[in-house]
């Protein structure tokens, strides 16, 4: 029986008058990939930066990776050393290597020492494919490096949940696939993953279950295959129909 790793229970989220979360019910086991897909302004990566706490919910529970983030006392800084985040921007510390960007938050955060933060940086560079680029300060990298370098600093800390807000949507498009080619490796190791995605083809060929979201509900999930090929609502027919067929 799998373990539960996120748990998130009638989730509202308003911005003022602009309700963009309704209630959102969406359990993640342990080792799953969930891809959130659906129109721009349909709360996907509000959803996202709900789970940790980037956007404080209006109402409704978040358990994620033992932590209740929707709890007055949660103990942020634990729980942001479990859940990794790769945004749509880099944000890498542009005065810092590309070695110093891996290394710091593990030498401040998890208190190692710098020869072990650095190997431990090394490591994760060779893994997402940035080797020899230590010594580099972000400027100097393609948008690609760039946020494979980010996925790298997010992994330092050994979370056990990464999220991913569109994270090839500011790339070139022939600088997608390397970064996508990293997250199907981190999914094929078994890490747990919400991805918020436009790249059906990733989420066809690597998510567990893919989630449709519109309006601030989700509208339909199911297996990837069953989803992009046959989903059963008008409204999931009719994004995909508009994503997949863009010149009709």
């Amino acid at each position: 029986m799998s373990n539960r790793l996120v748990t998130i229970s009638g989730l509202h989220k308003r911005f003022g008058d602009n309700e963009v979360l309704r209630g959102i019910d969406l359990d993640i086991d342990e080792g799953e990939v969930v891809c959130l897909i659906g129109p721009s302004g349909s709360g996907k990566s509000t959803l996202l930066r709900c789970v940790n706490l980037l956007e404080e919910p209006t109402a409704g529970t978040v358990h994620a990776a033992g932590h209740d983030m929707t709890h007055p006392d949660v103990d942020l800084d634990a729980a942001r050393r479990d859940i990794g985040m790769v945004f749509q921007q880099f944000n890498l510390f542009s005065h810092l290597s590309i070695l110093d960007n891996i290394a710091i938050a593990q030498r401040r955060v998890l208190g190692r020492p710098k020869a072990e933060a650095e190997a431990e940086a090394r490591r994760l560079l060779a893994q997402v494919g940035v080797e020899g680029k230590e010594r580099a300060r972000p400027s100097q990298l393609s948008g690609g490096q760039q946020q494979r370098v980010a996925i790298a600093r997010a992994l330092a800390m050994g979370p056990a949940l990464m999220l991913f807000d569109e994270p090839t949507s500011a790339l070139d498009p022939e600088l997608v696939g390397e970064v996508l080619s990293v997250m199907k490796g981190l999914a094929a190791d078994g890490m747990t993953m919400l991805v918020v995605t436009h790249e059906m083809s990733f989420a066809r060929e690597v998510a567990d279950r893919v989630v449709f979201l519109d309006g601030g509900v989700i509208v339909e999930q199911g297996p990837p295959a069953q989803m992009l090929s046959e989903p059963k609502t008008e409204r999931a027919q009719g994004f995909l129909h508009r994503v997949l067929h863009p010149v009709d």
